[in-house]
C-alpha cells in the first residue's frame, strides 16, 4: 500500500523533470550516498539562510532554492540507486537518515527567528509523520505519504518564513499540522494491517 495526498501526489510529475538529472548521474557514477549527502548539504544551506540575511524576497528565494535541491536530491537519491543496480538495505539506512537530518538542519535556522523551545518542539513533531509511515511499512502495511502537512508542505512553510519572517506563527502551523499528518498516517494504517492479521 503507498498512499499519497497533499503536495506530495506532485511526486511522479517531479520525478519525470529529474529524468534527465538521474540519467547524467548515472552516467558519471555518482553514488546514490553522495546524492543524498548533497540533499543533507541543501537542507543545511537553508537552514543557514534562513538565520542569516533578513527575511524578505532575496532570503525567500535563496531558501526556496535550496530546499527545491533538498528535495530533489530526496527523490534523486533512492530512483539513483534502483537505476543503477546499487540498492540496498544499508542505502534504504542512508536514505531516511539524510532526510530527517536535512530537516532538522533546515529546521535549525529559524532558531534566529523563533523561540528555541518552539522550533525544538515543530522539529520534533516534523518527525512524527515519518515515524508513523516507517512504523506501517515495518508491520507489512507499505508506506503511506503526503499531507496535510508531509515533507513538501513543511519546506513550503520554511519559504514563507524566509519571505515573511513569520516564524512563530508558521511553526505554529507546522507543528499541529504534523501530528495531525502522524494521526492522519496512523488512521490510514489501521485499517490495512488489521486485515493482515498476525500478532494484533
Amino acid at each position: 500500500m503507498s498512499r499519497t495526498s497533499g503536495l506530495y501526489a506532485l511526486k511522479p510529475w517531479y520525478s519525470q523533470r529529474l529524468t534527465g538529472v538521474r540519467a547524467w548521474l548515472a552516467e558519471r557514477d555518482v553514488a546514490p550516498g553522495a546524492v543524498s549527502a548533497a540533499g543533507v548539504a541543501a537542507g543545511a544551506g537553508a537552514g543557514l539562510a534562513l538565520a542569516g540575511p533578513a527575511p524578505g524576497v532575496a532570503a525567500g528565494l535563496l531558501v526556496a532554492a535550496l530546499l527545491a535541491a533538498r528535495l530533489a536530491c530526496a527523490n534523486l537519491d533512492g530512483a539513483l540507486a534502483r537505476q543503477t543496480g546499487l540498492a540496498s538495505r544499508r542505502g534504504a539506512l542512508v536514505n531516511e537518515v539524510s532526510d530527517r537530518a536535512a530537516e532538522l538542519a533546515a529546521f535549525a535556522g529559524c532558531l534566529a527567528l523563533a523561540d528555541a523551545w518552539l522550533v525544538a518542539v515543530t522539529a520534533l513533531a516534523a518527525t512524527l509523520p515519518s515515524w508513523v509511515a516507517l512504523a506501517g511499512a515495518a508491520a507489512g502495511a507499505g508506506r503511506v505519504q503526503g499531507g496535510p502537512v508531509g515533507k513538501t508542505e513543511r519546506c513550503l512553510a520554511l519559504v514563507v518564513v524566509a519571505f515573511t519572517g513569520w516564524a512563530t506563527p508558521v511553526l505554529a502551523v507546522v507543528a499541529a499540522g504534523s501530528v495531525v499528518t502522524a494521526v492522519v498516517r496512523f488512521a490510514r494504517l489501521w485499517g490495512p494491517l488489521g486485515r493482515l492479521g498476525g500478532l494484533r
